[in-house]
């Protein structure tokens, strides 16, 4: 999968061609900068993002359930992993950032195309789930048939919230007894995606 940007002048520069795919452990070498550009973002917003380590990023690299993004330099661009819950029967879109440099050129949309295509083809009849404050992971996701839903409507396992506890936003999360908070809980179905009423 390729994702690219396009000038929009005859005196632009030449697009940036990106190579997006399921990560190997060659990949591993940047745990470390993905772990601190997704602290840096959460930072930055001022919204919730619940923090990732380099270790915790080697390993999903290590499982095969990772996907990221190169320029043809090789160097990284975007990353998103998967997570599963309540054995299988729910899967999350979980980790997405792109690189600073690297935003607005359509990196955020490949990877997460590929994520969700790597969910679907590991865990076919999981539910994937998604929870986020950013309108523009909440277009991405609409795009690939998730709906908005209630909190009770996705996976009660508690290490799915503990994921949370790092979040700006946990003690809301918290007061609400895990029922609302800032974030938007989006649920694939697909069941409801592929048999259309």
């Amino acid at each position: 999968m390729h994702a690219h940007n396009t000038p929009s002048t005859p005196e632009a520069e030449p697009p940036v061609i990106f190579e997006v795919r399921t990560a190997t452990l060659a990949d591993a070498r940047f745990a470390s900068l993905i772990a601190e550009t997704i602290s840096t973002s959460a930072k930055a917003r001022g919204t919730g993002i619940a923090g990732r380590t380099p270790e915790m990023v080697r390993g999903k690299i290590a499982q095969g359930k990772a996907v990221i993004a190169l320029t043809a330099d090789g160097e990284w661009a975007g990353f998103a992993y998967i997570e599963t819950w309540e054995g299988g029967k729910f899967v999350s879109n979980s980790g997405l950032i792109v690189r600073p440099e690297f935003r607005g050129m359509g990196v955020a949309a490949a990877v997460k195309q590929a994520v969700f295509q790597l969910g679907r083809q590991l865990y076919p009849n999981a539910g994937i789930i998604s929870i986020t404050t950013s309108a523009a992971v909440m277009k991405l996701n609409s795009r690939l048939g998730f709906r908005p839903v209630s909190f009770a409507e996705i996976t009660q396992d508690d290490a799915f919230w503990e994921g949370c506890r790092s979040c700006a936003n946990h003690g809301i999360l918290c007061a609400k007894e895990r029922r609302v908070c800032l974030c938007t809980a989006l649920l694939y179905d697909p069941a409801e995606n592929e048999n259309p009423a």
